[in-house]
């Protein structure tokens, strides 16, 4: 059978699991089995993707990131260098936990900085952007800046990644212009649009 993705060669790919057309999987990484990686992904150095693990189209993983069952990636996330995911609130060396997984979905477009940490049980809005450092331990809305420990919404990003002219207030009703692609979003009640 002809492979239509590219793995080096230090790395491992268990069976069964699913890797889509045009993916590039790099050095010392791990594909367990079971798991789904979608086409024309960048899987980075040392990266490990854990059995169960559901992974959409055009994902960027970088180097250092371990994705962990209880997580999925929905297409086009960005998961920048050595942040991390959780799937266990409570972990104990001697107590197995392995029923308690809890579920982490990042939805479609959202990008996660460097050295970012991501406590399990949440689900990361289309097109938000965490800091990188930030410590996410709530769900984050669309389109949301999170910065900080534990991480806070600053503002609000464009889905091309341009910060919105909109301000924290929850209650104003406001509408933004993107600088640089022209898209135009409404923030209502806490919440931000594409309008």
């Amino acid at each position: 059978m002809t492979r239509n993705y590219f793995v080096h060669e230090s790395s491992y790919i268990d069976e069964p699991c699913e890797i889509g057309e045009g993916t590039r999987i790099w050095h010392f990484s791990h594909v367990m089995s079971g798991s789904k990686v979608g086409s024309r992904c960048n899987i980075g150095q040392n990266v490990v993707i854990s059995p169960e693990v559901r992974i959409g189209d055009n994902v960027k993983i970088q180097n250092n990131v371990s994705i962990y069952t209880g997580v999925e990636l929905e297409d086009d996330v960005f998961c920048g260098p050595s942040m991390v995911f959780t799937n266990v609130i409570n972990p104990r060396s001697q107590v197995s936990r392995k029923d308690e997984y809890q579920r982490t979905l990042v939805r479609q477009g959202a990008s996660i900085g460097a050295n970012a940490t991501v406590v399990c049980g949440h689900t990361i809005g289309r097109y938000s952007f965490i800091g990188a450092g930030a410590v996410v331990t709530r769900d984050v809305p669309d389109y949301a800046l999170v910065v900080g420990n534990p991480g806070r919404i600053v503002g609000w990003m464009c889905r091309c990644g341009i910060k919105l002219e909109l301000s924290r207030d929850p209650h104003k009703e406001e509408k933004s212009t993107c600088a640089a692609c022209g898209k135009t979003y409404l923030k209502k009640g806490g919440a931000v649009t594409e309008a």
